[in-house]
């Protein structure tokens, strides 16, 4: 029997239970993609259909314009393939210290987005690149056939745009069944190693991000008869170490609608933010949302956080 994780925080601290303050602001344009990936927990693919519109993009612009300082982080699906991508960005240029895109790397080679590495360019973005492994038919095997290569093709087009050295570059491995990483630190070394012996590709940091057992990735689970032992998996290398980094603190996810929730991971777990008349809180109400103390919206995939090392949408947390 696996224990409710907000219980094994606040028998740590009360406090890890609650919303510190907003660091992040994480804006999923969607569910379309142009990969169909395993382990997603959006459920992600070229037939999706919820797109972020015109006038969400807008008031998060506006929210920008009237608060510096926050990050803005934007992710899918593939967020690139949002036909109002360029509107977001080019709009908070200049109002967030840092910006970042999480990319599929496949999308560079797609006809028509021969723009993309450019643009990523003369907006000064981060990228945070997802490269499940430095082995071609482990890609393949999450991925698809065929995505390997072409994101090996993406990353050297990167790297001669200067994106490994002058623009920051970061890769994601996540993992390949139902086992947590291992050392962060160690995979980094692995991945430099092997990316510029075999390809001479350049990058800055390696991010682990263990699989929420929600989603695809769940039914994956469930169809091995596994998820239960996965969670129990989860909760036994609970990491108290990593419980006061949990992303969730710091963190709010925009969903394609407006709608706000405490990480993306309950975004596809459909765990929106309330507001104390149990109305949903959403673009419009994010100081609300982004109250200190605030209660957080919690499950049990919430162990994929703290297990190990712990686990974020910026790698590992202890």
């Amino acid at each position: 029997m696996v224990a409710p994780f907000k219980e094994r925080l606040i028998e740590l601290c009360r406090d890890y239970a609650t919303f510190e303050e907003l660091r992040t602001l994480q804006v999923n344009l969607g569910n379309l993609c142009n990969l169909n990936c395993a382990h997603c927990h959006v459920n992600a693919s070229p037939a999706g259909n919820h797109v972020m519109g015109l006038e969400i993009i807008n008031k998060i612009i506006g929210y920008f314009s009237c608060r510096p300082g926050v990050t803005l982080d934007i992710t899918g699906g593939c967020p690139e393939m949002n036909p109002h991508f360029r509107t977001l960005v080019e709009g908070t240029k200049g109002l967030a210290p840092r910006r970042m895109v999480r990319s599929n790397l496949a999308i560079l080679t797609e006809p028509g987005m021969e723009w993309l590495p450019d643009f990523y360019r003369d907006q000064e973005l981060v990228l945070i690149a997802s490269l499940p492994c430095y082995l071609e038919e482990n890609v393949q095997r999450q991925r698809g056939a065929g995505v390997f290569s072409r994101s090996i093709e993406a990353l050297r087009t990167l790297n001669g745009l200067g994106y490994g050295d002058t623009y920051e570059l970061n890769l994601v491995y996540n993992p390949g069944g139902s086992f947590i990483p291992g050392s962060q630190q160690e995979l980094e070394k692995a991945y430099k190693s092997e990316l510029r012996q075999r390809y001479g590709i350049r990058f800055h940091n390696l991010y682990t991000i263990t699989n929420a057992p929600i989603g695809r990735f769940r039914e994956y689970l469930e169809a091995k008869g596994a998820y239960g032992e996965y969670l129990s998996m989860l909760s036994d290398r609970f990491n108290p170490c990593a419980v006061p980094s949990i992303m969730c603190r710091t963190l709010l996810s925009v969903d394609w609608q407006g709608i706000l929730y405490n990480c993306d991971f309950n975004q596809a777990s459909g765990l929106p933010l309330t507001g104390r008349n149990g109305k949903l809180l959403t673009i419009d109400n994010l100081k609300e949302a982004a109250a200190t103390g605030s209660a957080l919206m919690m499950a049990q995939h919430c162990y994929c956080c703290t297990a190990g090392e712990g686990s974020s949408c910026t790698g590992a947390l202890a």
